[in-house]
């Protein structure tokens, strides 16, 4: 099938921009010289068991940026992130255990935060305010009301906030979107969206002393104070409400994203909430198994199934969506899309830049991350706005977490299109926000 005008002028527009379709930019890019360290962008790395090692590597990787400081409050985490990022860059980051002593140093220019979701929104307001750039993990926020904090801080300020959903710049993503946009299926007014993994049981946990290389009071930070359990360092936190914030935002915000972004919609008018803890008997507190489902104004709606620990394909992929409009559907599952007509016929097969990584819990990859770094470090120097910006992103979040309070009150919620805000709700009020400790609050 001949190139479509459209995909003509998205190659031609990307090659003039530095996106090529072949490669990350920042892979190729590499190859140059480096940036003068004055002309650099320095970023400190809050988090760097798992993902912000990632990160810290493909920061260390661009030529015009370079890794400062990590910051972990455990030992092992701290020379994780440093190897990754000596690695990557000649010179070795600082290793600290506490990243506000990162923000007091003028010379940091951002702060890339990949800690639990506990540590998100009030780790980037506190970034925010000491005049730092942020790119932040989803989810974005652990609450609806840090969601507000963190738009509201970041408004005006003149800093740029990227957040982690980082399909936001692949290529053939962004053209798949563009093609929706333009009609490819016609009107697109459904979409689905999924996860499956085959994740195993957390136990019991037993309340034991805390281990000498960990700084777990600094680990709970905004959190209220609770006993040390020998299954919640370093990924079983996910499991609980306390601190995590379930699959739902753990991997259904990537898929939740792009079906909002294909649809063009922000705020649901209604949403619901199906599944339960069903594969195993511990400690675990959120659904492995679930369905949410979101309606729009304008009769849009879409769903999302996630599947924490049973596995198996849906569409033939771990994840992914596929949007539904008058003359067939779109289908994204990785870094390429397939078009299909009304007859389930393929029409035309798009295939993605790299491979994607979809069960690695440290991300998809260094090639597909870049795309998503480049468009940071360039809005960092431009002033432009990311293609994750926390504005643009604050619904993405903000749905699951409606789906969570769905969940945990077992009814459907009526929501105002406008804000995302529970009509007439006072239980679900209640769950807007958290309980903090004590000089924690964050504040904008």
């Amino acid at each position: 099938m001949a190139q479509s005008r459209t995909r003509r002028e998205f190659v031609k527009s990307a090659a003039v921009t530095g996106v090529g379709l072949g490669v990350a930019p920042g892979l190729a890019r590499a190859a140059t010289l480096r940036a003068a360290a004055s002309d650099r962008v320095a970023v400190a790395v809050m988090g760097t068991n798992g993902r912000g090692a990632a990160l810290a590597t493909v920061f260390a990787r661009q030529p015009d940026a370079e890794v400062a400081f990590i910051c972990d409050v455990e030992e092992q985490a701290r020379a994780k992130g440093v190897k990754a990022s000596l690695e990557a860059q000649d010179k070795a980051p600082k290793g600290i255990v506490d990243f506000r002593t990162a923000l007091d140093d003028p010379a940091v220019d951002a702060l890339v935060i990949a800690a639990p979701d506990h540590w998100h929104a009030p780790a980037a307001i506190l970034a925010l305010q000491a005049g730092k750039h942020v790119y932040l993990e989803k989810p974005a926020f652990h609450n609806p009301r840090e969601g507000e904090l963190l738009v509201e801080m970041a408004r005006g300020r003149g800093r740029t906030v990227q957040v982690g959903t980082q399909r936001r710049s692949y290529p053939r993503t962004i053209e798949a979107m563009q093609r929706l946009r333009e009609g490819v299926i016609g009107r697109a007014y459904f979409a689905k969206g999924w996860y499956a993994n085959h994740r195993g049981p957390i136990g019991r946990g037993k309340v034991v002393e805390v281990p000498s290389n960990l700084d777990f009071d600094l680990w709970q930070g905004p959190a209220p104070r609770r006993p040390y359990k020998d299954n919640l360092v370093h990924y079983n936190w996910h499991w609980f409400w306390h601190w995590g914030t379930a699959e739902t935002c753990n991997n259904g915000t990537h898929m939740i994203d792009l079906m909002r972004w294909g649809l063009g919609v922000d705020h649901p008018t209604r949403v619901t909430s199906s599944g339960g803890r069903y594969h195993y008997d511990d400690d675990w507190e959120p659904p492995d198994s679930q369905v949410l489902g979101f309606d729009f104004e304008g009769r849009k709606s879409l769903y999302w199934e996630g599947h924490s620990c049973s596995g198996g394909l849906v569409e033939g992929a771990g994840s992914g969506v596929v949007f539904y409009g008058e003359n067939g559907s779109l289908k994204i599952a990785g870094p390429g899309y397939v078009i299909y007509d009304r007859e389930n016929g393929v029409v035309e097969e798009v295939a993605g830049d790299v491979e994607e990584r979809p069960l690695d819990t440290s991300g998809p990859g260094e090639a597909l991350d870049t795309f998503h770094v480049r468009n940071f470090l360039e809005c960092v120097r431009s002033g432009e706005t990311p293609n994750a910006d926390a504005a643009v992103h604050q619904p993405s979040t903000l749905m699951p977490l409606l789906g969570n309070i769905a969940h945990r009150l077992q009814r459907d919620l009526r929501c105002d299109p406008r804000t995302g805000r529970v009509l007439d709700d006072p239980e679900a009020d209640a769950l807007w926000g958290r309980e903090y400790e004590p000089g924690w609050e964050p504040k904008a």
